[in-house]
């Protein structure tokens, strides 16, 4: 797992830390060639979340999200999305690609764990599919089973670090 990789985690939300450490370390175990994965995004501000937000609508470009400020769960540390390294290197959001030659694209690889993990895939989505996209969707505490919709995430209060308390 690369430092950048790691810095990233180190942001998410404390109950998905480990997870998303496990969930990456099974995805380059997996990848047997030259790819390994990168977290491009995790713990997104309120603030680069407007502007994301105003691209394509304010600013000049293709939208690249729905989603308001308070309205991603990037906002609240329970998501990443991902690209792949090659060679240590190269950054690659092909999800066609097999670069370990096991006739699985190494894309899908890392669908499939997520998935075991509980985590939504976006290119799972109906309309706005969104392909680096991966959400961890339920969150299993002493109190039961949490679910982790904006909606629901943008009510709950903040500890001192300003992450949802749950």
């Amino acid at each position: 797992m690369d430092k950048v990789t790691l810095q990233r985690i180190e942001k998410l939300h404390p109950l998905v830390r480990e997870e998303v450490k496990q969930i990456i370390k099974e995805c380059d175990e997996s990848l047997t060639g030259r790819a390994k994965v990168r977290i491009t995004q995790g713990l997104r501000s309120f603030e680069d979340q407007e502007k994301l937000y105003a691209i394509g609508r304010i600013t000049s470009g293709k939208k690249v999200t729905n989603a308001k400020a308070g309205q991603s769960i990037h906002n609240y540390g329970f998501a990443v999305d991902i690209c792949m390294m090659i060679d240590g290197k190269v950054v690659s959001w092909d999800t066609a690609k097999d670069w370990d030659n096991d006739k699985v694209a190494d894309w899908y690889e890392c669908v499939k764990i997520f998935a075991k993990h509980g985590w939504e895939w976006g290119g799972n989505w109906k309309t706005f599919k969104d392909l680096p996209h991966f959400e961890k969707k339920n969150i299993l505490t002493e109190k039961g089973l949490i679910k982790t919709n904006w909606r629901a995430l943008a009510k709950m209060n903040r500890d001192k670090e300003n992450y949802v308390i749950i």
